[in-house]
């Protein structure tokens, strides 16, 4: 079926476009943009007052599947992602067993024909089985799909091994997507070291353990000549390392993720294992810097490092309960009421640094309203205020410490490849 979108405010960063438009989509892309449009046969939908943009691109999300489908599926993770604007996820190799060869590749690969949503992209292991001991087949995996490698929730101790990574993956041009913790300083630790974890009776996780493995992996990018991609950064000391590394000509991306720049460590004096992430909600301070980073372009991208897990996973004292947060559902609205209202972004740098950014560094030809471009477009209502409900997550795991949150701006309508996916902010199918 043939759609047209009419008088909603279109924003194509790419395009440096940004003004009131009709977007016509015929044969899965993007047919005509322009003013007054007409077509008899396409079905009209009308969004005055919102906002129309491409969709959102997640580079790092945790679907869980193949291992953990008590805690996500990509079905479900898919719901999550359109519900929360994302046409396109990336999902990390933190499987069980890892996504370290192609044969697992292809299995994934082979669920997200089945059972995706949206747009669901690959992520494999930099070494077999992320033990850091020996590297996974690149190319291998290059040819059954994967976009970059990454051992997401560990980093590569052995700094020669992280050296021939970095130069495997520039040699198959795969991003290389770096975990930045040195567990000789985080190890035991689950909350931000400091004033709040002595008063919580807990050990502390130091800043060093990031920005210390962020400096290191920065070194080695430089040595090789080769590109490098920080995960979610937390810290000011990691986001200064980064500022200096890009003057100094390092080929070297960033993202940080919506919590470490929405909430601080305070929120964990409550105990509420929900508030446990690696790296850990840090101080005032470090949003600050975190919120400078976005703001200047040190940090290139918005990513949710969507991690869920079971209710009884997390239902336990802060000490043995898993580190992470579900963040699909949430990213948006956090980005517009943080950055947006607040005038650290506009609206322009907002969907480039959640569509278009991402989208370049995974070499997707994504995030753009551009004539013949694929039709992945949302319709976004900036202004609808919402309660963040247990029971209208989408995820099949509920660990968010926005519950019950008052929220604001949603998406109405997704496009998934012109394919109508969500409609009047209900999904269907």
């Amino acid at each position: 079926m043939d759609y047209l979108i009419k008088n909603g405010l279109v924003i194509d960063p790419l395009d440096k476009k940004e003004e009131v438009s009709d977007i016509l989509i015929s044969d899965g892309k993007v047919s005509q943009i322009g003013k007054n449009l007409n077509n008899k046969s396409a079905k009209v939908i009308d969004a005055s007052g919102k906002i129309v943009a491409p969709g959102l691109v997640d580079m790092h999300a945790h679907l869980r599947e193949p291992g953990r489908e008590d805690e996500e599926t990509i079905r479900t993770g898919t719901r999550a992602a359109i519900k929360g604007a994302f046409t396109t996820v990336a999902c990390m190799p933190n499987t069980d067993p890892a996504i370290d060869s192609p044969e697992m590749a292809k299995k994934v690969r082979d669920i997200i024909k089945k059972d995706a949503l949206s747009n669901v992209l690959t992520i494999g292991s930099i070494t077999k089985g992320r033990a850091g001991k020996e590297l996974a087949d690149f190319g291998a995996m290059k040819k059954e799909g994967v976009v970059a490698v990454s051992d997401d929730g560990a980093s590569v101790e052995d700094r020669s091994l992280m050296l021939e990574a970095l130069e495997l993956a520039k040699k198959e041009s795969l991003l290389l997507v770096a975990h930045c913790e040195d567990i000789s300083l985080s190890a035991g630790g689950v909350v931000n070291q400091g004033f709040v974890a002595t008063k919580m009776g807990l050990r502390g996780i130091p800043a060093s353990s990031e920005y210390e493995r962020v400096r290191r992996d920065l070194e080695i990018a430089k040595s090789a000549s080769a590109r490098i991609h920080i995960a979610h950064v937390s810290c000011r000391e990691s986001v200064e390392l980064i500022r200096k590394a890009r003057r100094e000509g390092v080929e070297v991306s960033a993202e940080t993720a919506p919590h470490y720049f929405a909430i601080t460590e305070d929120c964990c004096v409550t105990y509420d294992a929900n508030t446990k992430m690696n790296p850990p909600l840090r101080t005032k301070d470090d949003v600050k810097a975190i919120i400078d980073g976005l703001t200047d372009g040190t940090i290139d991208c918005i990513a949710t490092d969507h991690a869920p897990h079971t209710d009884s996973e997390k239902d336990v004292e802060f000490d043995f309960a898993p580190f992470g947060i579900i963040g699909l559902e949430t990213a948006l609205s956090l980005a517009i009421m943080e950055l947006v209202d607040k005038k650290m972004l506009s609206w322009r740098d907002l969907i480039m640094k959640m569509s278009a950014n991402p989208a370049r560094l995974l070499g997707l030809e994504r995030g753009s309203l551009k004539k013949g471009a694929a039709a992945d477009i949302v319709i976004i209502d900036s202004g609808r205020e919402y309660v963040y409900a247990k029971d209208s997550i989408e995820s099949k795991s509920k660990n968010s410490p926005f519950i019950n949150w008052k929220l604001k701006g949603q998406a109405s309508f997704v496009f998934v490849g012109g394919e109508l996916v969500m409609k009047d902010g209900s999904i269907m199918g």
